[in-house]
């Protein structure tokens, strides 16, 4: 690696960006109600209007994957800093469904590119430590989503301030991260100084195993962002402040992921992520029946469950398919983000029709239960090949 890269430098730039990403999440799970109740939208528009900050960023990470090696992931960054910029201001000025759907496509899509680029560029600096740098990477998306969990219930709960208040606060942690990358110089990717070809990144893109994997993590952030996503309304008959409870959920799975390194060895892979999905399971079902500060037990053993899918499922392409590169790791968070998109007007349509936020979360719950099975099922086909 040459001298004039940092890779501690732009590590913590990356965890910047990602903490931009994050915050975005908690921040628009804070406004669904608002533009409900102030601005009169529908819980299905509201979901329509919110769905391309997953399928932009699906459409971001999957564009960005293919070209992260051609263009280089600090020009990736450039654009995902402009994204987040354009998209910061035009959410400011929304009042209706359009604006604020044309603001959540441009984060959505610099949200995309900030995975496509910084996916790669932290398992190219520390490549014999992925499953533990890229989990401690993750660490602050759930650490994201508590800082703008806990600044959305102090600015609009506590001090009363504007919702656009909370939506600007998003400028800090986007010019941090732009100073820290404009300034540094990157590496090449893993795959262009191994000497893979182009090609054979993407022949590995199409081998069955890649595609099962992309279908498991269609599933996993159905179930870690469907839910958080839809946070206000899925428990708003059974806490006062359900922000807090997302806050209160990430910030436990910011704890887990640093000391992923550490299960990971003792476990395996794939027995973490049956375990991830036994625990998601049994937490949906209980948040769907508990109220009250019970709540709060049953978010522990959701969080416990979601804590490792996203990390642990990029970590398992990365290792156990290498060739497939940064378009892998780009297709694999494109997919899951996919699936958000899917499932949050999906989710809208039964609460409009009068499903409770109680119902919605048992049905949602089926979804870790598919994956109970199918992470088994890789488990034993992991340990009969010997991958």
């Amino acid at each position: 690696m040459e001298k004039s890269i940092s890779p501690n430098k732009l590590f913590q730039a990356s965890c910047f960006a990602l903490i931009t990403t994050a915050m975005t999440f908690a921040i628009r799970a804070k406004l669904e109600l608002v533009f409900n109740e102030q601005y009169a939208l529908s819980l299905q528009e509201i979901g329509s209007a919110f769905a391309p900050a997953f399928w932009g960023f699906t459409l971001a990470m999957m564009i960005g994957g293919f070209f992260v090696d051609l263009f280089g992931m600090k020009k990736i960054m450039n654009y995902a800093f402009l994204g987040h910029l354009l998209g910061i201001v035009v959410t400011i000025f929304a009042r209706d469904y359009w604006t604020l759907f044309w603001g959540t496509t441009l984060i959505g899509i610099a949200n995309g590119l900030v995975e496509a680029a910084c996916n790669p560029l932290v398992a190219t600096l520390y490549p014999k430590q992925k499953t533990k740098m890229l989990n401690r990477f993750h660490v602050w998306f759930p650490g994201g989503i508590v800082i703008g969990s806990v600044l959305g219930f102090l600015i609009m709960d506590l001090m009363n301030l504007s919702w656009m208040v909370l939506v600007g606060t998003l400028i800090i942690p986007l010019l941090i991260y732009g100073n820290l990358f404009f300034r540094s110089n990157f590496p090449q990717t893993e795959r262009v100084t191994s000497g893979v070809s182009y090609t054979d990144m993407v022949k590995n893109c199409f081998k069955p195993l890649f595609i099962f994997m992309l279908i498991c993590m269609m599933l996993t952030a159905a179930t870690e962002l469907g839910t958080g996503q839809r946070i206000s309304s899925l428990l708003g008959e059974s806490v006062s402040s359900p922000i807090l409870v997302l806050a209160f959920i990430n910030g436990l799975m910011a704890l887990g992921r640093l000391y992923a390194g550490e299960i990971v060895h003792r476990l395996s892979i794939t027995m973490m992520l049956i375990f991830s999905a036994l625990f998601s399971c049994v937490g949906l079902f209980l948040l769907a029946n508990t109220s009250g500060l019970m709540t709060f037990f049953s978010a522990t053993i959701f969080a416990v469950g979601v804590c490792y899918f996203w990390p642990t499922m990029l970590s398992f392409v990365s290792e156990k398919l290498p060739q497939s590169g940064a378009l892998g790791l780009s297709l694999m968070g494109g997919a899951g983000m996919l699936s958000v998109s899917i499932i949050l007007p999906l989710m809208g349509k039964l609460m409009d029709e009068n499903i409770s936020g109680s119902e919605a979360l048992m049905i949602m719950g089926y979804i870790p239960a598919i994956l109970i099975v199918a992470f088994s099922i890789l488990h034993l086909y992991v340990n009969h090949k010997k991958i």
